[in-house]
This record gives structure tokens, sequence and C-alpha cells, in this order.
């Protein structure tokens, strides 16, 4: 199994990859939010474990994201902060289950079990991503918006699948050919432009409401007005 473990302390960081190691898991390491929403955003990971205090992007917020995007992956947060109310903003964000710092590594594990396990049936849900009355299914490949199937190429398909993984966030062109495309952005050319377009033609032109905006001079944005 796979984990994503997003911690700003490095020895604790060393510690619990270790020792989760040393028990049979794979672990993938970010020490920022926005790194861990991004590695999140490109595999598949059995749990999350994230400590709520961390640059870029709390927990909390990390958390909310990525459950207003569709995605169902347990997730285990570790904090300092251990009072009942700070709890139940973990819980309303998303949180499955909290572990308070100072902890024995044998109790986190016996969460990593219990969550991993419970998430076997959890992560079917993050195969559909919806937005709007737009759903893009990531098995079958298949996107319908109000229930009609729309016929996407490949690359259509992965600019798609990024914008409504952020969506209300504005994406540049450069990071656009960085994540979809894992190309180096070249002004001298338009071919993102032209992709956005040949989408949009597909997602927007027969429907009453436009989901892909441009923001002039910063991107792209998904959003339901």
């Amino acid at each position: 199994m796979k984990l994503l473990l997003i911690e700003d302390e490095p020895k604790t960081v060393q510690s619990l990859k270790q020792g989760l190691e040393e028990n049979g898991y794979l672990v993938d390491v970010a020490y920022d939010g926005l790194i861990g929403k991004q590695l999140v955003l490109r595999n598949q990971y059995s749990l999350i474990i994230s400590d709520i205090i961390v640059p870029g992007l709390n927990g909390i917020e990390l958390c909310r994201e990525l459950r207003n995007m569709g995605n169902q992956t347990p997730i285990l947060m570790l904090t300092a902060l251990g009072t009942t109310d700070d709890k139940v903003v973990g819980f309303d964000a998303g949180a499955d289950d909290y572990l308070v710092k100072p902890f024995e590594f044998k109790e986190l594990l016996a969460r990593v079990r219990a969550l991993t396990k419970r998430g076997g049936t959890m992560t079917q849900t993050s195969t559909i991503l919806r937005f709007a009355d737009l759903e893009v299914n990531l098995d079958a490949k298949t996107v319908f918006r109000s229930q009609k199937k729309i016929e996407l190429t490949a690359r259509e398909f992965n600019l798609l699948l990024y914008l409504i993984r952020n969506q209300g966030r504005v994406v540049s062109k450069a990071e656009i050919a960085e994540q979809v495309w894992e190309i180096d952005f070249d002004t001298g050319t338009n071919i993102i432009e032209v992709y956005v377009n040949y989408l949009r033609k597909k997602i927007d032109k027969d429907f009453d409401t436009r989901l892909i905006h441009t923001q002039f001079g910063m991107g792209y944005v998904l959003k339901n007005e």
C-alpha cells in the first residue's frame, strides 16, 4: 500500500517513514501542503497522513479542498492541538481520524491499518469526479455533461481532469504545460490556448452555462457561472 506523509518536521518524517516502511508500506513525503496536494492529484494513495500545521496549505485546508474535489482517500490528521473543538474542525473538513502528538508509533500503526482496510471501499467513490452537471469517470475515461456523453482525446481528457481537480482556482498556461503534459512552457506557442478551445467546444458550446473561463493575463478557471 502506498501512503502520503505530509509533515514539515524532518526528524518526525524520518521516524515515521522508517517505521511505516518497516511494516510494509510505501511512503511518499511532502514537507508542504501545496506539494502534498499535487502529489495526491498525480498519484493513488491508500491513506494520507497529514500534520495540521504545515507550510503552503495547512492540513485542514488541504482536507477540505480534496473533499470538495470528490477525492475520498482516507485522511489521518496529526496535531499538537487536542481539544474537542480542534477535532471537530478536522472532522468537519472531512478527516477520517485524528491523532494527538506525542503518540506512540504502535498507536499510529493501528490507526493506519484500520483506515487502509476501510479505504478499500472508500476509494471506489473517488473514481467519479463531479462538477456542476459535469461527470468524469477516471476508470472508464468517460465524460458526461447533463447525461450527454462527451468524446475527448487523451490530451483533452487530461486537461479537463486537471481543471476539475483545481476547480475554482486559476491555473496558468505554464502550470498546465508542466503539470498536465510535463513539458516546459514555450511562450512562443499557443498550444495551451488551442487545446483549451478544443475542450470548450465540446464541454461548453451546446450548453447554457459556461464552465471554462479565461482570467485574462492569468490563465483559466473551472467555475459554474
